[in-house]
């Protein structure tokens, strides 16, 4: 089998580390791993399968003679450095907003639309996570009959706000605990005992720029150039596994037994929906692997047209990590 020189550009960081972890798991044929990231953590030495990795310094030269660049950076980063990536050939995929939007560059969730990997011109775009998950959840249905429109409530663990979210809840966790008081540099407010229903800043109409992701990725990922979505995104004090809740209408009305069936048959997804027995998806369950899990679905009360749905999965592996390396191996049966 051919192997390939791999670069995760942004290596350090939580992403960075799980696209090792991921690589690792579904054996990618790694020839050489190249860890690139900034100059304070150059020297670093990271273990991948049974390879000591020395982490390198981020430079235009660090990315000739590489086959395929994962970026985990900050979209100045991925900005910054997408020329040189293309100059020396690579294919760059890139999990940061820089060029999702772009209508050169692919925005790719395999499940959905792995023919578009095709079109791209040396960068990929991987989606954001909520998005990534909604869509994964509800494609089935799309399948069935064109989605019209998404009423969406997102309830987003603090790991999504990086390595510091974590730490920031169990610090105000154990503050509490012991009556003392902690000043929140992570997020905006306090989120151990709370939630935020902030992320983001404010994009337009009242809207964050997280909550319009949904809307416009989303019609890019499944084709539905005129689909409308409502979106709230919140913070809530769970580590790990976003949640979402959705109204989904679609053209032709989906009865619960159809819908039931086409996401149960559906690739990425777990249906798991069983109220009377208590089984539903919960974030505790979803974490660490890579399956979005669809369960509540019901008939909207309101429109004839609507099913609601409740879905979970792990924003770091499916919702980031996992999802790149999927493309990078749609990516490599054309090379």
């Amino acid at each position: 089998m051919k192997k390939y020189k791999v670069g995760i550009l942004g290596a350090t960081g939580a992403v960075g580390q799980e696209m090792m972890k991921i690589l690792a798991e579904r054996d990618f044929p790694v020839g050489e791993l190249h860890l690139l990231a900034s100059a304070h953590s150059a020297g670093k030495v990271v273990k991948f399968k049974e390879m000591d990795v020395t982490v390198e310094e981020a430079c235009p030269a660090a990315f000739e003679g590489l086959d395929i660049v994962f970026g985990a950076a900050e979209n100045n980063i991925a900005e910054n450095f997408a020329p040189a990536i293309k100059a020396a050939g690579c294919v760059f995929i890139d999990n940061s907003s820089a060029f999702r939007l772009d209508p050169e560059v692919p925005l790719v969730v395999p499940e959905i639309n792995p023919q578009d990997v095709k079109k791209h011109k040396g960068i990929i775009a991987n989606p954001n996570c909520v998005t990534t998950i909604a869509c994964t959840a509800i494609n089935a249905l799309n399948a069935i009959s064109p989605i019209k429109s998404i009423v969406a409530s997102s309830y987003q663990a603090v790991s999504g706000a990086g390595a510091g979210g974590p730490k920031e809840l169990m610090s105000e966790v154990d503050a509490l605990a012991k009556g003392e008081s902690y000043q929140p540099k992570v997020f905006q407010r306090q989120i151990a005992y709370n939630v935020i229903p902030q992320i983001g800043g404010e994009q337009e109409k009242g809207y964050t720029s997280e909550e319009m992701k949904l809307l416009y990725e989303g019609r890019k990922i499944m084709h539905l150039p005129e689909m409308k979505v409502d979106c709230t995104c919140v913070r809530v004090p769970v580590i790990r596994s976003h949640s979402v809740s959705m109204v989904v209408r679609t053209e032709k009305k989906i009865s619960v037994a159809q819908a039931r069936a086409a996401i149960a048959a559906a690739p990425g997804v777990k249906l798991v929906d069983d109220l009377n027995n208590g089984q539903y998806p919960a974030p505790l369950d979803t974490s660490n692997q890579d399956l979005v899990f669809v369960g509540r679905i019901r008939e909207d009360m309101v429109n004839d047209d609507g099913l609601n749905i409740w879905c979970c999965g792990d924003q770091v592996r499916k919702g980031a990590a996992t999802n790149a390396v999927q493309i990078a191996e749609l990516v490599i049966k054309d090379m």
